[in-house]
């Protein structure tokens, strides 16, 4: 059986590529948005004296990121807001972008938590999370028979 589309003339096209289109366009695509929403990738290390966290992110500044450490939950989260503005003879074009994201960790209750520092270069954040002083190997002790 063949399926027969009716013939609308223009107003088919226009409908017809819009709704063909939209299905292979991505939402930011069909919003204009320069920087869709997304989770920076992280790479976490742990070394016998302490954890490494890199969180690539790469456009911001070091003012645009916040670090807390709440009981054993480690939060990073980053917002950046640009504003474009373009005048013409007659018109004028604003365009807002904000990006923002938060990523949590559950941190074990080794962490030395007034110790944590971080730091922003190249585009990654490096964040160091020393272990307490029992948390790290300690060499191996003789014990006296007596």
């Amino acid at each position: 059986m063949k399926l027969i589309r009716p013939n609308y003339g223009p107003v088919k096209d226009v409908f017809q590529d819009f709704f063909s289109n939209a299905v292979n366009r991505t939402l930011s695509d069909i919003l204009n948005v320069d920087n869709p929403v997304s989770q920076p990738s992280v790479n976490i290390k742990e070394t016998a004296e302490d954890f490494k966290i890199e969180v690539a992110a790469p456009g911001l500044e070091k003012n645009d990121f916040k670090i807390t450490m709440d009981k054993d939950r480690l939060t990073i989260s980053a917002q950046k807001e640009e504003k474009k503005v373009e005048e013409g003879e007659n018109f004028t074009r604003k365009e807002f972008s904000f990006n923002s994201f938060s990523r949590s960790f559950d941190l074990p209750d080794t962490i030395q938590a007034d110790g944590i520092l971080a730091n922003y270069e190249n585009g990654i954040l490096n964040i160091t999370l020393p272990k307490k002083p029992e948390a790290k190997p300690q060499p191996a002790k003789q014990i006296e028979i007596k």
